[in-house]
């Protein structure tokens, strides 16, 4: 799986969360927050194999 479907993947498995922690739900915002984490990383991975790509080409 590549970057980009990971990246995908994590945000859809947010959703639920997101919307409990709108509502109040503390535990859930904690979730969003670590979930919005890990797809800053994976953000970060794809802009490095962009820039590696543009290197090569």
């Amino acid at each position: 799986m590549d970057h980009l479907e990971q990246m995908q993947q994590a945000i859809e498995s947010i959703r639920d969360d997101y919307n409990k922690a709108k509502g109040g739900n503390r535990a859930a915002g904690t979730r969003v927050r670590k979930a919005m984490q890990d797809v800053k990383n994976i953000a970060q991975s794809i802009r490095a194999e962009m820039l590696e790509s543009r290197k090569e080409g």
